[in-house]
């Protein structure tokens, strides 16, 4: 289980596990609007982790960012760590 702390949002952290073939999985949002974020981590359930951050990076909500956008950040940060193209 990866884990992330987000900015400039309500959530505080975000958990994610990544499969294999780079498939995004196990989503779940700490704080923030509930509803919203079970409909987003179900939404991504089973996406590979571009497609995640093409659809989310750059929403905006508060403090120039959203908990999307906070996701892609924390997918962007998984891909560097793992030296992943």
């Amino acid at each position: 289980m990866n884990t992330y702390i987000t900015k400039g949002t309500c959530s505080r952290q975000i958990l994610f596990d990544v499969t294999e073939d780079h498939k995004l999985i196990n989503v779940k949002f700490i704080g923030g609007c509930s509803g919203n974020l079970q409909a987003v981590s179900r939404l991504v359930n089973g996406m590979h982790i571009d497609e995640v951050i093409k659809v989310l990076k750059g929403i905006r909500c508060q403090a120039d960012t959203s908990c999307g956008d906070q996701l892609a950040k924390a997918l962007i940060e998984y891909k560097e760590k793992h030296n992943i193209q």
